[in-house]
C-alpha cells in the first residue's frame, strides 16, 4: 500500500506544486525556486526507494475505479522503463529548477514560469506512469498544452508567440492521429490497458486494422518528437527561455514519442510496416537534421537541429525491430538526456554572460570562461562520440546494428555508410561549437565582458558532464543495472545478451567511429571557407523553408479557406446564427422521424383543466408579445418574456415538480437583472415610423421565415414531448430513481440525488462549462468598448432620467430620488434575509425542494441587490467577494468530494450517508454529497458575481469615457 501511495504522490506533487507556485507573489523567486526543487527532489526521493520494486521485471501499479460500469479506471503503472524514464524527468527536473534560479531574470513573473514548468513535468509524468492508453493520451493533449506555454513564456517576443503556436499546431494534430490510432488499437486488442495490450503483440501484428493503428500512433509519435517531415517546429521553440530547452530536448517533450514507440515496441514491431515506417523516419532526420545543423549561427539553432538528429537516431534503431538495437534506442535516451541537457545549459550561460548566442560574434570564450569552456567541450565530444564517453559507448552500439541484416533491401545495405556519414556530420557541427566559440581571437562588440557564471548556476552543468564520464569510463557498475531493469522491462523474455564494456577490440563498429571521428575533422575544416562567410542556412537546403510553408498552410487554412467559409455561412449578428442553429436542430429532429415515423403513445391522459389552459394561453401571449416589441420596446420585451417563464414556473408547480419550478423562478430573476444591465450596449433601435411605413418586401419575407422555424421548432418540440409522455415503458428508469433515491443516495429528493449522486458526472461537467463560460463572458466584457451610437435614444433618456435621479448631489426634495434611496436602503437590508434564505435551501436540498444550485443562485440575487443598491463599487468594498477564487474553490471542493472516494476504494463521486448522534439534537443525516453540492454553490455564486461585475465595470468605464449626461430638462422628462 506504502509503494502505491508514493507513486501516486510522484503524479500528484507537480500539479499541486503548480497551484501553490501560482499563488505566490509576481517577483517570489527565491520562494518559487525553493518550491519547485522540493516538489522535485521529492518526487526524485520517491522514485529512488521504488527501485527495488521494478527490479526483475517487477511492476507497480495503482488501479482506481472510475466508471468500472464502462470498464474506464485511473491507472499507474512503473515498470523498469518507465522508472527509468521517471528518474530522467524528475533528476534533470531537478537540475534545471536549480540552473533557471539563477537563469531567469528578477524581473520576470517566475513563479509563473515554474508553475507552468511543475505542470509540464506532470504532464509528462503522467505519459509515463499511465496504466492504460487512454489515460496515456489525455496526459500527451497535457505536454502539448503546457509546453506551449512553456514556449511562449516571453509572450512579449513574435518569436515566442510564433513558435508556441507552431509547436502546439503540430503536436495537437499529431495528438488527435494518436488518439485515433489508440481507439483502433484497443478495438483491436479489445481493452485499453496496458499490460493487455503488451501481451497481444500477436493478436495485433495479424489483425486487417494493424496498417490503420500503426501508421497514426506512429504519426502522432513522430510529431511530438519532431521527426521528419514534422521536424521544424523544435528549431523555431528556440524562442523560450533556455532551462526551458534544456528540459524540453534533453529528456521531455521530444523524448515522449520516442517514449511511445519503445513502450509498444512489442507490439508494433516486427513488420515490413513498422521497419519502413519508423527507420525510414528516423533515418532521414539522422541524416539531415546532422547536416542542416552544421550551418546553424545561433548555438541553440545548432543543438536543437543536432536534438533532432539525435533523437532520429533513436528512432531509426527502433525501427530495425530487432533487440539489440532497442537496447541500443533504450541506452542512448539515457546519454543523449544527459549531454544534451549540459549543452543547452552551457549555451544558456553563455547568452546569460555574453548578451548573444551568435557564433559570428562569439569567439575566445575559452580564456574568460575556462570551467564552462571545459565542460562543454566534453559534452560536445560525447554528443560527437568521442571514446571514453557515454555517447561512444550507445553510437558504436548503433554502428553495430546498422551492419546486421534487417530486410536484405537496397537500402538496408546502404545503411552503415548513411549511418557513418550522418555520424561524421555529428562531429563537424559538434567540433563547431567548441571551436566557433571557445577558441579563435578574443571577442569584439559583444553586449557584455564575458564571465564565469555563479557556481550554483554552472553546478548542473557540472553534475551531468560528471555522469558522462563516469558512464562512459565505468559503464558497467554505473548505468549497467538500471539499463538491464528499463530493457527487461521492454523486452521481457526477448532480452538479449549485451555488453556494456568500453573496449570490443578491432572490429567494423569502431572503424566506423574513427572514420566517423576523423571524417567528421576534416569536413569542419574543409567548411572553414563556407562557413567564415556567415551565410544563414545549410546549403541545397536553405530555401527550402518548412516554417515558411506550415505558415502557408495556416495561412490557406486559417484565413482563406476560413474566410470563405466564414462568410458563407457565419456572420457577426446573433439572429442569423441563432436561426442557423434552430435549423440544424430542426433536421437532427426531423431524421429519425422522417425514417422511423410517429407513433401515440397508450398512457391515459388528464381531462381538460381551463385554469391550466388560461395559463398557458398567458405564458403564449407573453412569448408572441414579447418576440413582436423586441424591435420597438425592448424593456417591454424582456418583462413579457419574464412572464412567460413564470408561467414555465406555474406549470412545474401543477406538474408536482417544485425543484424545476424554484430553479425556474430564479434563474428567471437573474438572467432578467443580467440582461436589463446590457440593454444599454445593444444597437439603436430603427424609428417607429420607419418600421411601419417602410418595411420593404424582404423584410416580410424574412420575419414569415423565422416565424415558420419557430413554429416548427416549437411545435416539433411539443410534439416529441407529449409522445414521449404519453408513452408506457415496461421498465422505466424514474421508477429505479425513485426506488433507490434514499437507500443508495441517501435523500428523499429525488431529483437532488439525481444531480449529485447518480448523474454526478453530468453536474461536475456542468459546472465547469458554467465556470469557463462565467470566464469567457469577463475576457470578453473587459475589452468590449461599447460604440458611441450604441445606445438607442429612449435607452439614453431612461439612462439620463436614472442618473439624475441616483446622482449624489442631484435632486434634492424630488420625491423619485427619496424614492430610490428608501428602496435601497431596503435592499440592503435584504441581504442577511435572503442569505439565511439561500443557506436554508441548500441544506434543504437533500430531502427537500432546494439543494446547491438553487442555493447559490438564491445568494448571488442578494449580490445583486446589493449591487442595484449600492453600487459595484460599494458591494466589492464591503463583501470582499473574490468570484475567480469561489469558482475555483466550488470546483476543487466538487471534484475533491468525488476523488475522496477513492480514499475508501469506492469509484469516483461514490456517496455515502449516515446518521451521527449529537448530544440534546439527536441523531442528524450526514451525506458526502452535501460537500459536493457546496461545491455547485460556491461556483455558481462566483460565476453569476463575475459577470454581473463584468457588466458593472463596463458601465463604469463608459462613464469616464463619456462625460456625464447632464439633467434632463422639463421638455425632456415630459416627453
Amino acid at each position: 500500500m506504502l509503494h502505491q501511495i508514493a507513486l501516486l504522490l510522484v503524479l500528484v506533487l507537480p500539479f499541486a506544486g503548480c497551484l501553490a507556485a501560482a499563488l505566490l507573489e509576481t517577483h517570489a523567486r527565491n520562494a518559487a525556486a525553493w518550491l519547485a526543487g522540493a516538489v522535485t527532489l521529492i518526487a526524485v526521493l520517491l522514485l529512488a526507494a521504488l527501485y527495488p520494486r521494478v527490479t526483475d521485471g517487477g511492476v507497480v501499479s495503482l488501479d482506481i475505479a472510475w466508471v468500472p460500469q464502462l470498464g474506464l479506471q485511473f491507472g499507474l503503472r512503473l515498470d523498469g522503463f518507465s522508472w527509468m524514464f521517471g528518474v530522467l524527468v524528475t533528476g534533470i527536473g531537478l537540475l534545471v529548477v536549480l540552473y533557471a534560479r539563477y537563469y531567469m531574470s528578477p524581473s520576470d513573473p517566475v513563479p509563473r514560469f515554474f508553475a507552468f514548468l511543475l505542470a509540464f513535468m506532470g504532464a509528462m509524468l503522467g505519459i509515463v506512469l499511465s496504466g492504460n492508453l487512454i489515460q496515456l493520451v489525455f496526459f500527451w493533449e497535457l505536454t502539448s498544452l503546457f509546453s506551449f506555454l512553456l514556449i511562449g513564456y516571453w509572450h512579449q517576443r513574435a518569436a515566442a508567440r510564433d513558435g508556441a503556436r507552431m509547436s502546439l499546431t503540430i503536436t495537437s494534430l499529431g495528438g488527435l492521429c494518436l488518439f485515433a490510432g489508440v481507439l483502433v488499437l484497443g478495438h483491436i486488442v479489445g481493452s485499453y490497458d496496458l499490460d493487455v495490450v503488451l501481451r497481444s503483440g500477436d493478436l495485433v501484428r495479424a489483425h486487417p486494422l494493424y496498417f490503420t493503428a500503426l501508421v497514426l500512433i506512429v504519426v502522432g509519435a513522430l510529431t511530438k518528437s519532431a521527426q521528419f517531415p514534422f521536424h521544424f517546429w523544435l528549431p523555431q521553440a528556440m524562442a523560450a527561455p533556455t532551462p526551458v530547452s534544456a528540459y524540453l530536448h534533453s529528456v521531455t517533450l521530444v523524448k515522449a514519442g520516442v517514449f511511445l514507440l519503445a513502450r509498444l515496441w512489442p507490439v508494433l514491431s516486427g513488420t515490413n510496416e513498422w521497419l519502413w515506417l519508423v527507420s525510414g523516419a528516423g533515418l532521414v532526420t539522422f541524416v539531415l537534421g546532422a547536416f542542416v545543423a552544421i550551418f546553424q549561427q545561433d548555438v541553440k539553432g545548432l543543438l536543437a537541429y543536432s536534438t533532432i538528429s539525435h533523437i532520429g537516431l533513436i528512432t531509426l534503431l527502433l525501427g530495425l525491430g530487432t533487440p539489440l538495437a532497442a537496447v541500443a534506442a533504450i541506452f542512448h535516451i539515457m546519454n543523449h538526456a544527459t549531454f544534451k541537457a549540459s549543452l543547452f545549459m552551457a549555451a544558456g550561460i553563455i547568452d546569460h554572460e555574453t548578451g548573444t548566442r551568435d557564433i559570428r560574434r562569439l569567439s575566445g570564450l575559452f580564456r574568460y570562461m575556462p570551467i564552462t569552456g571545459t565542460l562543454a567541450m566534453v559534452a560536445a565530444a560525447s554528443m560527437a562520440g568521442v571514446p571514453l564517453l557515454n555517447g561512444f559507448l550507445s553510437k558504436e552500439m548503433f554502428f553495430a546494428r546498422t551492419i546486421e541484416t534487417h530486410d536484405g533491401s537496397l537500402v538496408d545495405d546502404m545503411l552503415p555508410y548513411v549511418a557513418t556519414l550522418a555520424a561524421m556530420f555529428s562531429v563537424a557541427y559538434s567540433l563547431r561549437f567548441i571551436h566557433g566559440v571557445f577558441f579563435g581571437p578574443p571577442p569584439v562588440g559583444l553586449p557584455r565582458t564575458p564571465h564565469e557564471p555563479p557556481h550554483w548556476m554552472r553546478l548542473p552543468v557540472e553534475i551531468l558532464v560528471l555522469v558522462c564520464l563516469v558512464v562512459g569510463i565505468i559503464p558497467g557498475l554505473t548505468v549497467g543495472p538500471y539499463l538491464a531493469t528499463a530493457v527487461t522491462a521492454v523486452l521481457g523474455g526477448a532480452t538479449p545478451v549485451y555488453s556494456l564494456a568500453v573496449w570490443h577490440g578491432f572490429n567494423l563498429p569502431l572503424l566506423m567511429s574513427v572514420f566517423a571521428l576523423a571524417g567528421g575533422v576534416a569536413l569542419y575544416f574543409m567548411l572553414q571557407g563556407y562557413l567564415a562567410r556567415g551565410v544563414e542556412g545549410a546549403p541545397l537546403v536553405r530555401h527550402l523553408k518548412a516554417p515558411r510553408i506550415f505558415d502557408s498552410v495556416m495561412v490557406t487554412l486559417s484565413w482563406r479557406w476560413a474566410r470563405s467559409l466564414e462568410g458563407l455561412i457565419g456572420t457577426r449578428r446573433l439572429q442569423p446564427q441563432l436561426r442557423f442553429v434552430v435549423c440544424v436542430a430542426l433536421v437532427a429532429g426531423l431524421w429519425p422521424i422522417l425514417d422511423r415515423g410517429l407513433s401515440l403513445g397508450t398512457a391515459p391522459t388528464s381531462g381538460f383543466d381551463p385554469v391550466f389552459t388560461m395559463i398557458w394561453l398567458i405564458g403564449v401571449a407573453c412569448a408572441i408579445s414579447g418576440a413582436a416589441l423586441a424591435k420597438f420596446h425592448r424593456l417591454a420585451a424582456l418583462v413579457l418574456i419574464g412572464g412567460a417563464g413564470l408561467a414555465t414556473c406555474i406549470t412545474f408547480v401543477w406538474l408536482s415538480a417544485p425543484d424545476l419550478a424554484l430553479t425556474q423562478l430564479l434563474v428567471e430573476i437573474v438572467t432578467t437583472v443580467l440582461i436589463l444591465l446590457g440593454l444599454r450596449w445593444l444597437p439603436k433601435r430603427v424609428a417607429l415610423a420607419e418600421e411601419t411605413g417602410r418595411i420593404a418586401w424582404s423584410a416580410h419575407v424574412r420575419r414569415v421565415r423565422d416565424l415558420v422555424i419557430a413554429l416548427a421548432a416549437g411545435g416539433g418540440l411539443a410534439t416529441i414531448s407529449y409522445l414521449i409522455m404519453t408513452r408506457t415503458a415496461p421498465e422505466s428508469i424514474a421508477d429505479y430513481f425513485v426506488e433507490n433515491a434514499y437507500a443508495l443516495g441517501g435523500g428523499r429528493n429525488v431529483v437532488n440525488v439525481i444531480l449529485v449522486d447518480f448523474r454526478g458526472f453530468d453536474t461536475l461537467g456542468e459546472i465547469t462549462v458554467l465556470a469557463a463560460v462565467a470566464l469567457t463572458v469577463y475576457a470578453l466584457l473587459r475589452r468590449f468598448r461599447p460604440a458611441s451610437d450604441s445606445i438607442g435614444v429612449p435607452e439614453q433618456q431612461q439612462a439620463q432620467d436614472l442618473y439624475a435621479k441616483a446622482t449624489p448631489g442631484r435632486g434634492h426634495g424630488d420625491t423619485a430620488a427619496d424614492y430610490l434611496v428608501v428602496t435601497s436602503t431596503i435592499m440592503k437590508m435584504l441581504f442577511p434575509v435572503i442569505g439565511v434564505m439561500g443557506l436554508y435551501l441548500f441544506l434543504r436540498g437533500h430531502d427537500l425542494p432546494g439543494g446547491g444550485f438553487v442555493g447559490g443562485i438564491t445568494l448571488a440575487i442578494a449580490v445583486l441587490l446589493q449591487y442595484l443598491a449600492g453600487g459595484i463599487r460599494w458591494v466589492e468594498a464591503r463583501l470582499r467577494i473574490h468570484p475567480v477564487r469561489w469558482i475555483a474553490s466550488g470546483l476543487i471542493l466538487a471534484t475533491a468530494t468525488g476523488a475522496g472516494s477513492w480514499l475508501f476504494s469506492y469509484p469516483f463521486l461514490t456517496s455515502h450517508s449516515a446518521y451521527a448522534d449529537l448530544p440534546l439534537i439527536g441523531s442528524i443525516p450526514l451525506v458526502s454529497a452535501l460537500l459536493f453540492d457546496l461545491g455547485v454553490m460556491l461556483l455558481v455564486i462566483g460565476a453569476i458575481t463575475l459577470i454581473l461585475i463584468a457588466i458593472a465595470h463596463q458601465s463604469i468605464r463608459s462613464h469616464r469615457n463619456t462625460p456625464p449626461p447632464a439633467p434632463p430638462t422639463t421638455a425632456a422628462s415630459g416627453a
